[in-house]
């Protein structure tokens, strides 16, 4: 059954609220922003390599990024790394890679992941998985649509939830019927989600059967459908990547999310704590980050005096002091630098755009 088992590794972004270490020509799936000696998507890979065959991994990326992809996971093919030519969001993504897969194995189950999260219980992750691949091939669950929910531990504003049915145990490792999809709410609604006890941040890790992901694009993106279908007979050949240059673009900019998952009534989670962050902001990486005595995140040749609550990340190579500061970030790569109060890096994007 494992040889069925597909993954794809989504790892077209840029980071860019984690400006200045990740940029256009070096993103942060390939940083090891942690210290843990892999980057992300080394890490991502390894996590997944147990309940998925090497030669079943894909990783969907810009093609300006193929090299790169190549160097950080050495074991896998260049015609495992699919290049999207211009960004449109994750449904494409998927229905590029689900086409890809189709011509290759039309039983497969499919695990799609970012490749940037943080998981820390990488035994407890893989059971998780196992048992959402286990779900999607029977054939009472052909149609499911299963997304891995994740135990809120505080009121978190940042995620995405997903609420279960209250008359269902909302139990960890107990595949749920979703009752709905939840934006990222304000404090008060986040603080009446983690008091219900039966909502999940969605992690953005879907699982499905071949199956099930055609006929949810069928159904509710029918405008992606028409544009791969008209290179059904290509897909995995080596004419594939002209066809995907030539059309991609004719695909609408649309998440997974908002596309399929929210619409279908096919929905269910995995509610499971296996330590797991989505690390896509400085403030996220501080939580996990080790902290000195005076609560500081500190990467690099950098002398605190009178700083606290600070993240301080220099580039290897150049050496800094900091004074004075409390809860604020600095950092510098390759001559970009970077000082902000961390209570306002989601300004970030605005500031790189004016600069």
């Amino acid at each position: 059954m494992m040889k069925q088992n597909y993954c794809v590794i989504m790892a077209g972004g840029i980071g860019s609220r984690f400006w200045p270490l990740s940029k256009d020509n070096y993103p942060k799936q390939f940083i090891d922003i942690l210290g843990t000696g892999k980057s992300f998507i080394r890490s991502t890979f390894d996590r997944f390599l147990p309940v998925v065959p090497v030669e079943n991994f894909l990783v969907v990326t810009n093609a300006a990024y193929k090299d790169l992809v190549l160097e950080h996971l050495p074991q896998i093919k260049p015609d495992q790394v699919l290049c999207e030519p211009m960004r449109r969001n994750t449904a494409p993504c998927i229905a590029y890679a689900a086409y890809h897969i189709m011509a290759k194995c039309k039983d497969a189950n499919i695990v799609v992941t970012p490749a940037d999260h943080l998981v820390t219980n990488g035994v407890e992750f893989q059971r998780i998985i196992s048992k959402a691949f286990d779900f999607v091939a029977q054939p009472e669950h052909n149609q499911a649509l299963l997304t891995i929910g994740i135990r809120p531990s505080r009121p978190e504003t940042g995620y995405g939830y997903i609420q279960v049915n209250e008359a269902e145990k909302a139990e960890l490792g107990i595949v749920a019927k979703v009752k709905s999809f939840t934006e990222k709410p304000n404090l008060e609604k986040a603080k009446q989600f983690l008091a219900e006890g039966n909502y999940f941040w969605n992690s953005g890790i879907f699982v499905w059967s071949m199956n099930g992901i055609k006929n949810a694009f069928d159904t509710y993106l029918p405008e992606i459908v028409a544009v791969f279908e008209q290179g059904k007979d290509i897909f995995a050949t080596d004419k594939e990547q002209d066809f995907i240059n030539e059309k991609f673009a004719d695909c609408p900019n649309i998440s997974i999310d908002y596309g399929v998952m929210e619409k279908s009534p096919n929905t269910y989670t995995i509610p499971a704590d296996f330590g797991w962050s989505d690390i896509g902001t400085w403030g996220s990486l501080f939580t996990h980050a080790a902290k000195d005595n005076n609560n500081n995140a500190v990467a690099g040749k950098a002398v605190l005096v009178n700083t606290n609550d600070t993240i301080v990340n220099i580039q290897e190579g150049v050496e800094a002091v900091v004074q004075g500061l409390e809860n604020y970030l600095v950092a510098y790569r390759d001559n970009s630098l970077l000082i902000c109060k961390l209570s306002d890096e989601q300004k970030i994007k605005e500031w790189i755009t004016e600069l």
